[in-house]
């Protein structure tokens, strides 16, 4: 009867666990909310969010997905609200690291807690595009004011993680040679590393500053007089992504405006040469009826997080023992066709990227993964010796620990999934009036007609699969042949 009762026991510890929130498939979740989206069925996407989030107590994910899914209906004002409780979030956050980085760090670090278990507290770049998406927002609505103030809180926040992560590497490298953990994501034997040493990845400077962000601070700063406050944010983005014609133009255009240089020859002025002529030159003032206009279209979706189990020999109560461990990879999305042009009044525009989620996402994993690796392999020779010394005593009982212990096991795959992946910008000088932004065909050719009335003015494109999808005042998208594949939804 006794041992009826324990295998019932380890059975119904297993189910619960199975069943638990906590180890819910989030991107599972999220595939059915994307397919909804990538058909331009936002009301959908919206609703499955909700199925999927009945809690009162929502997390940080469920406001960092509704954000984004407002956004792409066009009720800018609500995706500002979701993404206000958010930051709400990562503010206490950044509290808490300021108050006392050195506890934070304990409680995170901890060896007993599976990672998918933990609290969701935002990987960096999701923190810090979640400001650059909120100043979206309200460039949407020509508010460069509300903006600024976005932008200001990105750089602090930027500030708050690379101290932290400071601090984090040196203990982490401490606490690694107290466990005598020496394992590194190279060694593990059917791990994708390319997908982590890509050059890509390896180029970034860290995971979470993007030149995107820093680019779109100068061209705020910039729009409202500031220009001791524009050069850093083009000269950081410069610096984040070099050898960028766009960002170099950027700087040279807040210097005096300079003609073409010129060069005297016989005692006539003449053009220098061709060569010297290719250079960037500052451009003129705009003209009364001109607008220096910034297009922003993300394309895409952040890549997922999947689970794969690689084995490793660990040391257990004297024996090595061969244990298949759960690490992270990362799956990119590919539901969107790549481009790099957009026409503008019929006449074609390089579009230049300077952001990647997927990279960045690429590069957190990386730098995140000795942490993971330190985490998981302590924690599985603690489990082991526990299990086995159950085992001496009462075999049932360990049965119930191994049941569970395999029902637990797996990584962390949440991530902020609808966040765009690329974040591409041509930046252009248009007289004042309406415009036609088309898109190219494998995006269904789609036509946005815009409105440029401001002197400096930011339009914003979101495209997921062939949809897609504009929202503010300037921006609309246009009924065509395909009109299946093209979604507008304007702000209520």
């Amino acid at each position: 009867m006794a041992s009826r009762a324990l295998t019932l026991f380890a059975l119904s510890a297993a189910t619960l666990l199975a069943g638990c929130s906590a180890f819910r498939s989030y991107d599972n979740e999220l595939q059915e909310t994307n397919q909804q989206l990538g058909a331009g069925h936002v009301d959908a996407a919206l609703a499955l969010l909700e199925k999927n989030n009945q809690s009162e107590d929502k997390d940080l994910l469920y406001y960092f997905e509704k954000g984004e899914l407002l956004r792409a209906k066009g009720d800018l004002n609500g995706s500002q609200t979701a993404w206000r409780h958010a930051d709400q979030v990562v503010g206490n956050w950044e509290d808490s690291v300021k108050l006392d980085t050195d506890k934070y760090l304990a409680q995170f670090g901890s060896f007993l807690i599976n990672d998918k278990v933990r609290r969701y507290e935002g990987y960096d770049y999701e923190k810090v595009m979640l400001t650059t998406q909120m100043a979206l927002n309200l460039l949407a609505q020509n508010d460069f004011d509300g903006a600024r103030t976005e932008i200001k809180k990105t750089h602090e926040r930027e500030a708050v993680i690379a101290e932290l992560r400071d601090k984090e590497y040196l203990k982490r490298e401490d606490e690694a040679e107290k466990q005598g953990v020496k394992t590194e994501y190279k060694d593990l034997k059917g791990y994708p590393i390319e997908s982590l040493d890509a050059p890509d990845v390896v180029s970034l400077k860290n995971s979470y500053q993007s030149a995107f962000s820093h680019y779109l601070a100068g061209f705020v700063y910039e729009a409202l007089g500031e220009k001791d406050m524009a050069a850093p944010g083009y000269r950081k983005a410069a610096e984040l992504r070099p050898n960028t014609p766009l960002l170099e133009q950027a700087l040279l255009n807040l210097d005096e405006p300079a003609a073409v240089p010129t060069v005297k020859v016989s005692g006539k002025s003449k053009k220098s040469s061709a060569k010297a002529a290719a250079k960037p030159v500052a451009k003129p003032e705009l003209a009364a009826d001109e607008s220096d206009i910034l297009i922003v279209v993300q394309s895409g979706l952040a890549p997922a997080r999947d689970s794969i189990r690689i084995p490793l020999p660990l040391p257990i109560s004297g024996n090595l023992v061969i244990t298949p461990l759960s690490f992270p990879v990362i799956k990119p999305d590919t539901t969107t066709p790549a481009f790099t042009q957009i026409a503008v009044d019929g006449q074609q525009q390089s579009l230049t990227q300077l952001n990647s989620t997927t990279a960045m996402s690429r590069r957190a994993l990386r730098d995140d993964m000795p942490g993971i690796i330190l985490r998981t392999t302590v924690r599985a020779v603690t489990r082991g010796v526990a299990q086995k010394q159950l085992n001496d005593v009462n075999p049932l009982a360990g049965l119930a620990v191994g049941i569970a212990s395999a029902v637990t096991e797996g990584a962390d795959t949440r991530t902020w999934r609808t966040l765009p992946d690329n974040t591409l910008v041509t930046r252009m000088r248009v007289k004042q009036g309406e415009h036609q932004i088309t898109l190219p065909s494998a995006q269904g050719g789609s036509q946005v007609q815009v409105k440029i009335d401001r002197r400096y003015q930011v339009v914003t494109l979101r495209v997921v699969g062939n949809q897609v999808f504009s929202s503010g005042l300037a921006a609309q998208v246009m009924p065509s042949a395909n009109s299946q594949a093209v979604i507008s939804l304007k702000q209520p």
